[in-house]
């Protein structure tokens, strides 16, 4: 008799873990996981803190939820789906293995110290099972391990760091996402997004974000046309400048992997840009710098609470929950500071001239924590990111690698002469102003009391009084820096 014909066993999955790449085009992992021929599970693994790092902020949160939504729809048109999971990552993965009998595992490197931290213990404990398990870049240009100074140790300084990152070659360039992903013949079980509580609800704050954003990996590359067709032509010079639409405001979608620097450094050759060679550099840098501070975090695993020039362990900060609230509110009485700090509560986003300037005078007039000023901005950030965030706010505080000198003290009136000279920014995120002079709107103090009745505005009823006076403040710092610097 012949032989019975026996069912083939289900060809075993590839599972594909998404987590800060939000995105399908230039992902290696999606990529490496289509190729293969074989069904292919992608799966968004929510570790919210289950792996010991911080969860996101809330603003962040808000993002996700609609980037979750979008990169859904995008796997779909390609035929694939998308599994939600929350838990920490090595238990999660071996579940679905579990579930699926997936025999390869690929995904996208992080390189947070939690996320290098939990991605290597999952792929020595795949391996262990005798299971594929793949990694990619994507992230960043580089390996924050790979460059090293002369001696072979880490860069603390940016400028030699942007050489040797200039000098290490072309970066790769960006892949096309695939076309068509197989998907597993039957559904795997998922959470439901709106069971995650992502979106805020009372109250719902977040009118001002859905205003501004458009999270996901479509809007991400009409903000890189936007800037690359406005903005990218006078950015040396305009970058500072905040009432002007200069910068490219990619961070947030950078943030959450909805485009690669891979992309946007290879967007910057088109022939028909004809962009100023300053422009171009100038660009690349800040690109830079963000590779920069992940270095710094690579070697300073806690990077946004411990310092990173230890001196400053003896710093005498003055905590004040009031003073703290004020900034926060944007209410300090300094017009520039409280436009960054409502633009920021506005739009989950300011922009980086006033963020240096808020953060100087959180750090240097009121004498409060750089901690408490990063966890804010870790809160309300679309943007917030474990090394920016962190080594940007060490940076002005002094306390950083490479930092600016404590003494560097912004004076918040002349910062806002200089780059929104004509108010218009001060007079879109603190309108109480609106109607007051050029010549006063960042010192209303200083306006005639007939041009502040004309205006509208009433100094401590309207508006604050500053809460700090300048040249006193900057005289307390510098005191403060003098004992720090005494206990040495």
């Amino acid at each position: 008799m012949p032989a019975q014909k026996t069912d083939a066993p289900p060809e075993p999955p590839v599972l594909l873990l998404f987590r800060n790449d939000l995105r399908i085009a230039d992902n290696l992992a999606l990529n490496a996981a289509a190729d293969t021929g074989r069904p292919v599970l992608p799966v968004f693994v929510f570790d919210d803190g289950a792996d010991g790092g911080r969860p996101p902020g809330g603003a962040r949160r808000w993002w996700l939820h609609h980037a979750l939504e979008r990169l859904r729809a995008s796997l779909s048109e390609r035929g694939a789906g998308l599994t939600l999971r929350r838990g920490p990552t090595l238990a999660t993965v071996l579940s679905l293995v579990e579930d699926t009998q997936a025999n390869a595992i690929y995904w996208n490197r992080r390189y947070d110290p939690v996320g290098i931290a939990a991605d290597s213990a999952l792929k020595t404990a795949l391996r262990e099972r005798a299971l594929e398990a793949r990694s990619f870049d994507g992230h960043l240009l580089h390996e924050p391990s790979r460059l090293t100074t002369g001696t072979g140790g880490p860069y603390k300084v940016y400028s030699p760091f942007w050489r040797a990152l200039a000098a290490s070659g072309e970066p790769r360039a960006p892949v096309a996402a695939p076309k068509a992903i197989r998907p597993l013949p039957a559904p795997i079980a998922s959470d439901g997004l709106e069971n995650w509580s992502l979106l805020p609800t009372a109250p719902d704050w977040a009118g001002g974000l859905r205003d501004a954003w458009t999270p996901g990996e479509a809007g991400a590359r009409q903000r890189l046309a936007e800037f690359l067709d406005a903005g990218l032509q006078h950015y040396a010079e305009g970058r500072d400048r905040p009432a002007d639409a200069v910068t490219s405001r990619l961070s947030p979608h950078l943030a959450h992997g909805e485009i690669t620097p891979f992309q946007i450094w290879h967007a910057l050759n088109r022939p028909d840009l004809d962009t100023p060679a300053r422009d171009l550099e100038t660009f690349r840098k800040e690109i830079a710098w963000r590779e920069f501070s992940y270095h710094l975090l690579f070697h300073n695993r806690d990077l946004a609470s411990k310092t990173v020039n230890r001196d400053f362990d003896a710093f005498a900060w003055r905590p004040d929950a009031g003073l703290l609230a004020a900034w926060q509110q944007g209410r300090t009485g300094y017009p520039i500071v409280d436009a960054g700090m409502r633009q920021l509560w506005r739009t989950g986003w300011m922009h980086n001239r006033v963020r240096m300037v808020a953060a100087s005078f959180l750090t240097k007039h009121l004498l409060q924590d750089w901690r408490d000023g990063e966890a804010w901005f870790w809160d309300t950030l679309v943007d917030a990111d474990p090394a920016s965030n962190p080594a940007n706010w060490q940076w002005v505080a002094g306390s950083g690698a490479d930092a600016a000198p404590y003494f560097r003290i912004f004076n918040p009136v002349l910062q806002g002469e200089k780059f929104d000279p004509d108010g218009t920014y001060v007079r879109d995120f603190v309108p109480e102003l609106a109607r007051l002079p050029s010549r006063y709107i960042h010192k209303p103090w200083q306006a005639p009391a007939d041009t502040l009745s004309e205006a509208g505005v009433k100094l401590g009823a309207t508006y604050p009084v500053a809460i700090v006076e300048h040249r006193k403040a900057r005289a307390a710092a510098l005191a403060a820096y003098d004992a720090m610097k005494g206990t040495r």
